[in-house]
């Protein structure tokens, strides 16, 4: 398997290249040159696996630069009950007959990130131990990649991660679990400003190609192509869950702001999972809804960006989208890059024509939108009829699922987070407090390392630059 990037540098890569790249040079992301495609009799084969080796067979398609059962040990060793809390790994629970939600969330971080983000960190250890290197992480979270990449990364050999969040704009538990770490190699930066301007600080870095080779910059937002083809694995995993045989058809709704979880699904359909629909469901800034109802893409300013009740889809410039309208152009690179590397930049978006937009329903998509009054509606219904608890983004998904659910359709509907994390929307819609694990009693109230500093990119780069040396 080789990779190829979505603006055109077509210089074949391994898996392992990539890992530790994030970005390809042309500023593109990488994509496999193709999809594998399964088969009836190996996914009856992977039906009855575990999940740890459910994940090897997906990953090993995938990765073949890594001896087979090194890349076994490695996902048994990341999937296990110790860390995730049940044999199932992602255990479905039903909230009536043809509807299900996914727990995604039982990891360290209490966030659906740590199903690929435990493996990522295994991942860089096992690579950079073999090649005898290091790596600086640079990303960017809206609320839980920085959490999920923090305590996978933590006390890592050869790693350090400096990790951007919008200043102010995560949940008080949120910025408790990121700042209280205390470990040497794990550096917290707080952008005075909102998540695009994180992520296009992430961008603006990955683009100085001198600088990137010099401090060896690695990425873990989902625009590495390790940590999306990681949560593959569990729309397999929840497909085998919710039906009794491989004719079946399930579909997804999936709450999304970066794009990478629901592009995680396209990958899944295109191997041949049997995924009637994608259902993407958006928040308040809705640029992802706006472009499956109209063809148009328009990327919002900071100023336009609103601060939500379920602030990790805060975003109005969603990285992973350029994977998707990649193969919805049927991989032709130089249009993609003319879109998001030229008319995105110029013109702050674009529109597709009424013929290549109409491809997007062959590739199962829709979307919906959900507000404030939608998710505190949703979580009450559902803690009053099935005294089951959920987080303000995966009230999202279940509304815009339940809206556009179609007679006799089943849907999976993938969790976000356990409900702990958003305490203030909870109390505001049951009105009382979540239930919170015992381990994270006091979090808040943790001494705390974390930098405040503007939106600049020389700033991250001489914070960067300067720990590099020390390392």
């Amino acid at each position: 398997m080789r990779y190829v990037s979505t603006r055109g540098d077509d210089t074949p890569r391994r898996f392992c290249e990539i890992l530790l790249e994030g970005l390809a040079p042309d500023g593109g992301l990488y994509l496999p040159e193709r999809y594998p495609r399964i088969d009836a009799a190996t996914l009856g084969r992977w039906r009855v696996l575990p999940y740890a080796d459910l994940a090897f067979e997906i990953l090993s398609l995938y990765i073949d630069d890594i001896p087979a059962d090194d890349l076994r040990a490695l996902c048994r060793r990341t999937y296990t009950r110790s860390t995730f809390g049940s044999d199932a790994i992602v255990p479905l629970r039903m909230l009536e007959p043809g509807l299900f939600v996914e727990a995604l969330s039982n990891g360290p971080t209490l966030a659906f990130k740590d199903m690929a983000m435990q493996l990522l960190g295994a991942l860089f250890e096992y690579e950079l131990a073999r090649r005898g290197e290091r790596l600086n992480i640079l990303g960017a979270t809206s609320g839980d990649t920085g959490g999920a990449a923090e305590y996978a990364m933590r006390g890592k050999q050869g790693v350090q991660v400096f990790m951007l969040s919008p200043h102010g704009r995560m949940s008080p538990f949120q910025q408790a679990q990121m700042f209280s770490l205390q470990d040497a190699n794990i550096h917290n930066i707080a952008i005075e400003g909102v998540f695009d301007d994180c992520q296009d600080i992430v961008k603006a870095v990955a683009a100085d190609l001198d600088f990137k080779r010099r401090h060896r910059i690695g990425s873990v937002n989902s625009i590495n192509w390790a940590r999306l083809v990681a949560q593959v694995v569990y729309y397999f995993a929840g497909y085998f869950q919710a039906t009794r045989s491989n004719d079946e058809l399930v579909s997804f709704a999936v709450p999304s702001g970066n794009f990478g979880n629901v592009c995680a699904g396209h990958v899944a359909r295109m191997m041949g999972l049997p995924i009637q629909r994608l259902i993407v469901a958006t928040n308040e800034n809705d640029v992802l809804d706006e472009f499956f109802k109209s063809g148009r893409y328009r990327v919002r300013a900071a100023a336009e960006t609103r601060e939500t009740s379920s602030p990790s889809m805060d975003i109005s410039k969603a990285s992973n989208f350029e994977r998707f309208v990649c193969d919805l152009l049927q991989r032709d690179t130089v249009a993609t890059r003319q879109l998001f590397g030229e008319r995105v930049v110029r013109d702050g978006g674009f529109a597709l024509d009424a013929a290549t937009h109409a491809r997007c329903a062959s590739y199962g998509f829709v979307s919906g939108r959900s507000g404030h009054a939608d998710r505190l509606a949703t979580i009450r219904q559902v803690w009053e009829q099935q005294h089951d608890l959920i987080d303000p983004h995966t009230a999202d998904g279940l509304k815009v699922a339940c809206d556009l659910r179609q007679p006799g359709e089943t849907i999976v509907v993938l969790e976000t987070a356990l409900p702990v994390k958003f305490s203030e929307t909870i109390v505001e819609a049951i009105g009382q407090q979540p239930e919170r694990p015992a381990a994270l009693a006091g979090l808040e109230s943790l001494p705390r390392r974390v930098e405040v500093m503007p939106a600049d990119v020389a700033r991250v780069k001489a914070l960067i630059a300067l720990h590099d040396r020390h390392a």
